[in-house]
């Protein structure tokens, strides 16, 4: 392919898809992001509400990888990212006790707004809902040099041609459990100083987060994650679950007033349960896979998915 410039095509614009397209165009090689939603961002998502972000997706990120450290470092010298907390509590049958952790990192604007500023200057179509990938490798008849789906295996999944046998294979191989993000505005703050807290053997409730801590403002706004099999009887209607929710936080923290708002979020792949082998796929009929699947579920994995994947196409495309 000497001589050539190659094209990567790039479905999801969440932090896998993001990291992946900042190698190629750091090599030369042209690439282009579809993203079907309207903004980017993935699984690290934020939603506003009076003006206000919240996390809807992930909850945090922690940083152990001396790249992703750097990625952090110029996100929290813009003033985007800052250290949160290295303790949450966990309430479980033994009652509430504190557990010491790594340092949990929050963004102030929201955590969509890391994945928006690592997608400056990238070629990134939003609202472009994609459709089928085929081999050649083409995406809705456009052709690619290599075409990469940064995003859970099962979506992934409904997108690949059956002849992509090695693609189709990997995407099996994910197994995903389901999640609802609620955020609950509050009157006010009545709950007892805690940053976030795992809450364990629980029918509703996996994490709660106090997002005012987390963003550090203070305002009366809590963010509950709740389990799969929970999860599992709303996804259809999501919105149905918001009392449910509401009273299992109102009963875990003894609050005695009613939230002003519920807003409930359904993610039907939330988190991967089984993954995956390696730090990303890569066929020779051109199509890759990355994400948090390959590893441990945490936003640097998604973030070193991509960017490993990015670096062995810039390699192979490039030579």
């Amino acid at each position: 392919m000497a001589g050539e410039r190659a094209r990567v095509i790039v479905v999801g614009a969440g932090i896998a898809g993001v990291a992946c397209a900042r190698e190629l165009v750091a090599a030369g090689v042209p690439v282009e992001i579809r993203e079907r939603a309207r903004v980017t961002g993935g699984r690290m998502a934020s939603k506003r509400f009076d003006g206000r972000p919240a996390d809807i997706g992930a909850a945090y990120f922690t940083v152990s990888d001396p790249d992703f450290a750097r990625v952090v470092e110029g996100w929290r010298a813009a003033g985007l990212a800052r250290e949160w907390t290295d303790t949450f509590v966990a309430y479980g049958p033994d009652g509430r006790h504190t557990v010491p952790g790594p340092m949990r990192w929050a963004a102030p604007r929201g955590l969509r707004s890391l994945v928006t500023e690592l997608a400056s200057g990238l070629p990134v179509v939003v609202d472009r809902l994609v459709l089928g990938v085929e081999p050649g490798p083409t995406v809705d008849g456009t052709p690619a040099d290599a075409v990469v789906l940064a995003m859970p295996g099962p979506q992934a999944a409904l997108l690949l041609d059956p002849a992509l046998t090695d693609a189709t294979r990997a995407v099996q191989d994910q197994q995903w459990t389901s999640s609802l993000a609620a955020v609950l505005r509050f009157p006010r703050r009545r709950w007892p100083d805690f940053a976030g807290a795992f809450v364990n053997n629980h029918p509703v409730l996996t994490v709660v987060c106090d997002d005012g801590d987390r963003r550090g403002d203070g305002e009366p706004v809590l963010v509950a994650h709740t389990t799969a099999d929970f999860a599992g009887r709303y996804l259809l209607q999501p919105t149905t679950a918001a009392p449910a929710v509401e009273q299992a936080v109102r009963d875990l923290l003894a609050l005695p007033e009613r939230a002003d708002h519920v807003h409930v979020h359904r993610w039907t792949y939330a988190k991967p349960a089984a993954g995956g082998a390696g730090a990303y796929h890569l066929d020779d009929d051109g199509v890759g896979l990355a994400g948090d699947a390959f590893g441990e579920p945490r936003v640097q994995t998604a973030w070193r998915s991509g960017r490993d994947l990015g670096r062995e196409l810039a390699r192979k495309l490039t030579r």
